[in-house]
């Protein structure tokens, strides 16, 4: 009883002592938090707190410590309010130092953009010509250099963007085949990152799905004898993030493109990465490049732009001009158009590809481009800079891996890499890829076999003194 009594008394007085809203706020973190954040949204952190303390009080988790329970609640709530406001800035946009080896980062953003990109956002962030054209002081059509480009760089006949390529998917048949029925293989029935369903996204639109062929072998024939009356689209689905291999087969796009036009149906490829040249080179392979697919008789293609084009998230429509101009005048174009920032920077992605030059200039180009020994380098600099006597618990090791191209893209394919080991005799793997992304800006690994792993092959080499500062800041702990 003496007990109960004596627990019931602790809580009844730190009940008591729980801190004001304004005496929180007068403390040094709640002075700062309202230069930082306002007034509003502070104090609204500051009844979070007390809110959660009262609960835990009643719960029992407190104790009044040396008697003082005003001391020890006003530490508590001031240690939370700091921990509160961090927990929700972490989760604000910011950049972060790619150390995974993964080029086309889902997570991260995908492709990072260039220089021009960036500095086209930064113009276009003000009043530009969106859709005025300086020629005849007229309305003018929105992307039309980006969408020329596209035109141009494909070999295809017109071009439209939108906000991503799931709209893109959903635009073509919603106006191509609602109400009709859609021809796919079931080899093709993709689900893409974020839900993305074909099945969901054809149910979406109104059309009807058709599934020819099995998994693994679906034959020209499955096609033709699925043809009726109803049918408005044949439809290509590029697997974007796994491949079917061995004991395969599917009809070629030509193929499947005479089949459509013979009974004149249209030919819709989704062509997922969406690569305009062939990076074989890099020892990437199976990607589809849009203008061979539009070559072969596809009517209208669709891809992303933040995929192996290496420019902003977009979902980009190329084909026969007809097709265009059907997709731009139906009324959910309106709703899935671009903005002025992802057009501009999309834009300037493409005037690189004009150029000839986004190999040196896409930094997802240069990111494939790299050398096994280029990076090497790069390592080996790294590491003498930190010096191997900074610490006698922390050790970097170079060690042989891989990088991955992401995002959906080229999932058979990888590059051979160095990669920089970490490991430390007081913190485990968790505890140290924990503190690096704990750093500002945070710094993104990987582990593997208990291991934390640097890959510089996604790292800009402007970003090197900031890895290295993060890199310090573990030789210092014990």
């Amino acid at each position: 009883m003496a007990k109960t009594a004596a627990k019931t008394d602790n809580k009844k007085a730190l009940l008591r002592s729980l801190p004001s809203i304004d005496a929180l706020l007068r403390t040094k973190t709640g002075t700062s938090l309202k230069t930082a954040i306002g007034a509003e949204h502070s104090t609204f952190l500051a009844r979070q707190v007390t809110d959660d303390l009262r609960t835990q009080i009643l719960a029992g988790a407190f104790a009044n410590r040396d008697g003082n329970a005003a001391a020890t609640m006003l530490e508590a709530a001031e240690q939370r309010l700091s921990a509160r406001y961090h927990e929700q800035a972490a989760t604000a946009v910011q950049r972060v130092i790619n150390a995974t080896g993964v080029i086309l980062h889902t997570n991260l953003g995908r492709a990072p953009l260039s220089d021009a990109a960036r500095q086209a956002i930064e113009e276009a962030s003000a009043y530009c010509n969106l859709e005025f054209d300086l020629n005849s002081s007229s309305r003018g059509r929105r992307g039309a250099r980006a969408e020329d480009l596209l035109a141009k760089l494909t070999g295809t006949e017109a071009a439209l963007i939108v906000n991503n390529c799931a709209a893109a998917a959903l635009l073509v048949l919603t106006v191509l085949a609602r109400d009709g029925e859609t021809i796919v293989s079931r080899g093709e029935l993709v689900e893409i990152g974020g839900d993305f369903r074909v099945p969901e996204v054809m149910a979406q639109s109104g059309t009807r799905m058709v599934e020819v062929g099995t998994t693994n072998r679906t034959k020209l024939s499955d096609y033709k004898k699925a043809i009726t009356t109803h049918t408005r689209l044949i439809m290509r689905v590029h697997t974007s993030n796994y491949r079917i291999v061995g004991f395969t087969k599917t009809p070629t796009l030509k193929e499947l493109s005479s089949v459509a036009h013979e009974v004149g149906l249209l030919l819709y490829e989704d062509a997922g990465s969406g690569a305009l040249i062939d990076f074989s080179e890099y020892g990437i392979t199976g990607e589809p490049v849009v203008r061979e697919s539009f070559a072969a008789g596809v009517d209208v293609i669709s891809f992303s732009g933040d995929k192996l084009l290496g420019g902003p998230q977009a979902g980009l429509l190329v084909g026969r001009a007809e097709i265009i101009e059907r997709l731009r005048r139906y009324s959910l174009y309106r709703a899935l158009r671009a903005d002025k920032l992802r057009i501009a920077a999309l834009e300037a992605t493409l005037e690189s590809y004009a150029r000839g030059t986004a190999t040196n200039e896409v930094p997802m180009h240069r990111m494939m481009a790299m050398t096994y020994d280029e990076i090497k380098r790069r390592a080996d600099h790294l590491i003498e800079r930190i010096g191997q006597n900074t610490s006698n618990y922390l050790r970097f090791e170079i060690i042989d891996g891989e990088s991955a191209i992401g995002g959906g893209a080229a999932p058979t394919s990888r590059l051979r890499t160095p990669l920089i080991s970490i490991s430390h005799d007081n913190f485990s793997a968790n505890e140290i890829e924990e503190r690096l992304r704990h750093n500002r800006p945070a710094v993104i690994a990987r582990i593997e076999n208990d291991r934390v792993l640097l890959d510089l092959r996604t790292v800009f080499e402007g970003e090197e003194a900031e890895l290295l500062s993060a890199l310090l800041s573990l030789t210092t702990a014990e």
